[in-house]
């Protein structure tokens, strides 16, 4: 609440300015069609599915000692079931550590990755805005509604899309034009 009545003070404020340039960009959309984004989370997914394949062949491995285990436990004694069951449940707890250090591997990498794409998202808005003659640009998304009004003229989320998107593909062929010129400006 305090950041909308900030954001909104700070709006009326710059709007008195007739130089004043200010566009918002739904945030959630914008984290939705970048490339750059949905390239980095395909690489993620591939890379948790290889691990987990890895470790599929021992779940496997493991299954098939448990039912041995439960064909062969009828004839065993006492002593011998009490150890191969300790055996097992030795593996399993390997097992599920392993498992679980994995899931935890993957999400802090992921974090990390959702950390560097904000800050390289970040860092695209900002050339755009500075190569277009912006003095803000407010994010907004449903959840924090940190833009209760915009007129639709000062929405740039499909210019800041293509403009980061096209600062993507350019990064990957080594030329860099970032920036496409629009006309959305709040006076």
């Amino acid at each position: 609440m305090k950041r909308i009545i900030i954001a909104m003070g700070l709006v009326l404020m710059l709007t008195s300015c007739n130089q004043t340039k200010i566009a918002y960009v739904n945030v959630d959309e914008v984290l939705k069609e970048y490339e750059g984004l949905k390239n980095a989370e395909n690489s993620m997914r591939e890379k948790s599915d290889k691990i987990m394949a890895e470790l599929e062949p021992m779940m496997r491995e493991f299954q098939l000692k448990v039912q041995d285990f439960q064909k062969e436990s009828s004839g065993l004694s006492a002593k011998v079931k009490a150890q191969r069951e300790q055996q097992l449940m030795q593996e399993q707890q390997s097992l599920q550590q392993r498992q679980q250090m994995v899931q935890q591997q993957v999400q802090q990498e992921s974090q990390q990755l959702y950390i560097e794409m904000d800050k390289k998202i970040d860092s695209l808005i900002a050339i755009y805005a500075k190569s277009n003659s912006y003095s803000f640009i407010l994010g907004t998304s449903p959840q924090t509604k940190s833009v209760v009004y915009g007129d639709e003229t000062s929405n740039i989320t499909d210019q800041v899309i293509e403009s980061i998107n096209k600062s993507y593909d350019s990064k990957e062929s080594n030329s860099i034009d970032p920036v496409k010129k629009d006309s959305a400006v709040v006076k």
